[in-house]
């Protein structure tokens, strides 16, 4: 049913996870090593060296795309002229023109276009959400998450591209609009035309600020993403043992009109324990199976790349890049 292109760093688990869910037809890259090493361990598969063949072969229903990020337009467009459902690794595209184009070419040949967007297959954002959406923290006020490491470092994009997208993706499913203005700046230290480091921070027109801190040239490794709400707060720390936390502080006001915080134990939220990558998966196939709509579809994938050339502007030019069409909902986000 599926063929996965790219069996690389990451597309090793998605050959994985599809052949673990009884879906994986055929698996497609250029290195010899590679593919002797996977013939090994998924004697059924059928084997290609070239992405042209595989999408010529009828038993083929979907792809899965982990090619370098530069690649990503080229392989999916030619995905959906084949007449073949796609799943691809993030980012959609690297130009917004790119991405547009993919979205239409989807709707037009009525298949399926899903943008791998790990964060929101989560179960412990998942059940974040949710507390947002039942307005469990009160109103949101601030939204910040770091994604640090120490490598792996790229050579085609830089770090803005490689690791914010997951965060600016969540990020925007919360807030249900664009940003009105996004400033970003950053490091070149091993490359001159290539950021280590940056920092983006984020304006919505609701009064909702937010900033990404993303780095690979960082001492230890640090996923947490924070939500401010005006009654208590949620911390979620992919690395630590207790993943999901919310924070119940209080704000009490003395007698002179002075605020007083008052600190209060954080409490562990449960959640189902599941593997992220398998959720999403399992999510692409049973889209493809339904035909329903992902929740991360190619329209995410465009808005998440619409904020990132905002950054990516700013970067440039030093300065912050402002939205200058008129902002529309982003609802249909908004998944539990």
């Amino acid at each position: 049913m599926i063929g996965v292109i790219g069996t690389g760093y990451w597309g090793k688990n998605l050959v994985r996870n599809f052949y673990e869910l009884n879906a994986l037809t055929a698996i497609c890259d250029f290195d010899p090593a590679t593919l002797d090493s996977l013939k090994a361990q998924y004697p059924k598969a059928k084997i290609y060296t070239a992405s042209r063949d595989l999408l010529q072969d009828p038993e083929i229903k979907a792809v899965a795309i982990a090619t370098p990020a530069a690649t990503h337009y080229e392989e999916a467009r030619l995905a959906l002229l084949a007449e073949k459902d796609v799943f691809v690794e993030k980012p959609l595209a690297l130009k917004v023109e790119e991405a547009e184009e993919l979205v239409a070419l989807a709707k037009e040949k009525n298949k399926i276009l899903m943008v791998g967007h790990l964060l929101h297959y989560h179960p412990a954002v998942e059940k974040l959400k949710k507390m947002i959406e039942n307005k469990e923290i009160g109103e949101v006020y601030y939204i910040y998450s770091n994604r640090l490491n120490w490598g792996k470092i790229r050579t085609e994009e830089n770090i803005l591209w490689s690791f914010a997208p997951h965060d600016f993706s969540l990020i925007l499913s919360i807030a249900r609009e664009l940003p009105e203005e996004v400033k970003a700046e950053g490091g070149t230290y091993l490359r001159h035309h290539i950021e280590d480091v940056t920092f983006t921070f984020m304006k919505f027109r609701s009064g909702l600020k937010a900033h990404v801190f993303v780095s690979w040239l960082n001492p230890f490794k640090e996923q947490k993403f924070v939500v401010i709400g005006s009654e208590k707060m949620i911390v979620f720390d992919d690395l630590a043992k207790d993943k999901l936390l919310l924070y119940p502080h209080t704000i009490n006001w003395n007698e002179s009109g002075k605020p007083e915080a008052i600190k209060k134990e954080a409490i562990k939220i449960e959640f189902e324990e599941a593997e992220p990558l398998k959720k999403e998966c399992q999510h692409f196939i049973d889209c493809v199976k339904k035909r329903q709509n992902p929740l991360t579809d190619g329209k995410e994938g465009l808005q998440v790349l619409k904020v990132l050339k905002m950054a990516e502007e700013s970067l440039k030019s030093s300065k912050p890049s402002l939205w200058s069409k008129n902002q529309k909902s982003l609802n249909h986000l908004s998944g539990g």
